[in-house]
């Protein structure tokens, strides 16, 4: 009995020392939870940095550009003079990207140009005419990029297809001899094409809303409406 008494508390002793070696289960998971937290803040405080230093790059490369800008500027200064860049209006640029003319499929053969005002010009220097009724429902504004089709039979379609920045300006309506028409305001003054001023019936002395190039000088102006003169 001596000996299974002995036997017992030792078995007991072993026991006792399994319980405290053994780990418990809540610590475990206390102890993952917190070592996923500090990777999640290191993780995060790694995203952090990386995106300043993306946009610290990015913005030394904007830097750069507006640097860039700058020195050609100056650079294209000195071959312009002020008065020079003024005078030279928008429809009097051309782009040397509209390319050569294209053959279609059908026999069809499409150039693509800048509207100068009254007509377009083509990549080759050439003028085409553009119907006065056309560009005065479309109010095509010098500057426009327009695409000419001359179908097999040698009819002429315009399309605009890249209308430029535009800006309103309220003007007064004057003639200019005989037919021709022009919009004055604040000292500067526009060519109207006559086909838009009698398409709103307008006559010298109206006020006139027209439309010009946002940005650069122009000598025409499209008309958007014309509020007539009351009667005295």
């Amino acid at each position: 009995m001596a000996n299974e008494e002995n036997q017992n508390q030792n078995n007991s002793g072993d026991n006792d020392d399994l319980a405290l070696q053994a780990p418990d289960e809540n610590e475990l998971e206390q102890d993952s939870a917190k070592q996923e937290e500090k990777n999640g803040e290191e993780k995060g405080e790694e995203n952090v940095i990386i995106a300043k230093s993306k946009m610290a790059l990015i913005k030394k490369l904007l830097n750069n550009i507006k640097e860039n800008n700058d020195r050609l500027t100056q650079l294209l200064s000195g071959y312009l003079s002020a008065e020079e860049e003024t005078s030279i209006g928008i429809g009097q640029i051309t782009d040397e990207n509209f390319g050569a003319s294209e053959q279609e499929q059908d026999g069809s053969k499409v150039i693509e140009g800048v509207f100068d005002g009254e007509n377009m010009i083509g990549p080759d220097g050439k003028q085409y005419s553009v119907p006065a009724n056309y560009a005065s429902k479309s109010k095509l504004v010098e500057g426009d990029i327009l695409k000419l089709t001359i179908t097999a039979n040698g009819t002429f379609i315009f399309k605009q297809i890249g209308p430029i920045e535009r800006s309103r300006v309220i003007a007064t309506v004057e003639r200019a001899g005989e037919g021709n028409f022009i919009a004055a305001a604040g000292g500067k003054k526009w060519r109207l094409l006559t086909a838009s001023i009698t398409y709103y019936r307008g006559e010298p002395g109206d006020e006139v809303v027209i439309l010009t190039p946002k940005a650069g000088e122009s000598q025409w102006a499209a008309v958007e409406n014309v509020v007539k003169k009351p009667f005295v």
